[in-house]
């Protein structure tokens, strides 16, 4: 058994090239030699959203506070509440973040195939962030 303890890894600021605002990313769990699977509590400051992006193995969203928004590729962008759970299907070009005026935070699951995890691709511009 082991109990990472609360604080015991450090937040760390999201990267400008992967995210346009304000995000914080606390680590939760990383991967272990028996599993493929990670974690992390990220939270977007109003406006702040990730860029486009895709998993290989798909990811799962838990929204834990706030008011988000999330798109995938060709739909509409949809709100995200407490205790809302979002599933990406494997390599599903999608975006998520917060809304204009709320704050969000959520837990992202993601699991390692052949050592990737994601890829990053354009940023969501105002515009389609807005649509």
């Amino acid at each position: 058994m082991q109990i990472i303890k609360n604080g015991a890894q450090a937040s760390v600021k999201g990267p400008e090239a992967w995210f346009t605002g304000q995000v914080r990313i606390d680590p939760l769990f990383q991967k272990k030699e028996a599993t493929k699977g990670a974690g992390a509590l990220v939270t977007f400051e109003p406006g702040a959203r990730t860029a486009w992006h895709t998993h290989p193995a798909g990811q799962t969203l838990i929204v834990v506070s706030g008011v988000g928004r999330v798109q995938r590729e060709g739909e509409a962008i949809q709100e995200i509440l407490p205790g809302d759970v979002v599933w990406f299907e494997p390599n599903e070009k999608h975006w998520h973040g917060a809304a204009p005026d709320k704050a969000m935070s959520h837990i992202a699951i993601q699991e390692d195939v052949n050592g990737e995890v994601v890829t990053w691709l354009a940023k969501v511009t105002d515009e389609q962030y807005t649509k």
